[in-house]
């Protein structure tokens, strides 16, 4: 086209000095809510973070590898039984030189298998292994939320020291209104800087 003249546009990440250079992984479990995590680990990254995404094998349903991968620059994981580059296991090597690990969203199974130790997957697992800072940010039906048997898996988790960004009100992908949704990425982020500032 005559007297057009391309210029590519410049990346500009905006790093912050609190988080540049640190690691986070980022699981994300089975919701509706796991398109945020792919807004969250954006952020993340823009922040300075390195980011390694570990997806359920429901999650893989709703938001795909891919994202992820392009996202974070970096292989996703989900497999406890692949080891790949981490020979001792991915929850041993996975787990290594983290300053945090957030699961976002964090359904009430997940929930359910952190507050009794259980380790039936990859992400489950991680929660055991990890020595940094756990961060859950729940996402669920409203029914699912106010469940008695929830609430008291919320209450364990708290007191076994995992830091839980509440869910807050609104409408769901369920057609109700209520609690459960998965706090913004905004939100996430903050409680992230506050922990590792």
């Amino acid at each position: 086209m005559p007297g057009f003249a391309y210029s590519p546009r410049r990346r500009v990440v905006t790093t912050s000095p609190t988080l540049e250079g640190r690691e986070v992984l980022l699981g994300v479990t089975g919701g509706v809510a796991a398109y945020k995590a792919a807004d969250l680990a954006s952020k993340l990254v823009q922040a300075g973070v390195g980011v390694t995404a570990v997806l359920s094998a429901a999650a893989a349903k709703f938001v795909g590898r891919t994202t992820f991968e392009a996202l974070t620059g970096r292989a996703v994981h989900g497999d406890l039984w692949s080891p790949g580059e981490h020979f001792r296991g991915p929850h041993i090597g996975l787990a290594e030189k983290l300053d945090l690990m957030i699961v976002a969203p964090a359904t009430a199974d997940y929930l359910a298998k952190v507050a009794h130790g259980l380790a039936d997957d990859l992400l489950a697992t991680l929660a055991l292994t990890v020595e940094c800072p756990l961060v859950v940010a729940p996402a669920m039906n409203t029914a699912m939320w106010e469940k008695p048997a929830t609430q008291r898996n919320v209450a364990r988790v708290k007191e076994d020291g995992v830091h839980v960004v509440e869910p807050g009100e609104g409408w769901l992908s369920c057609g109700r209104v209520g609690a459960g949704r998965m706090a913004e990425p905004v939100e996430i982020l903050e409680r992230v800087t506050a922990l590792l500032g």
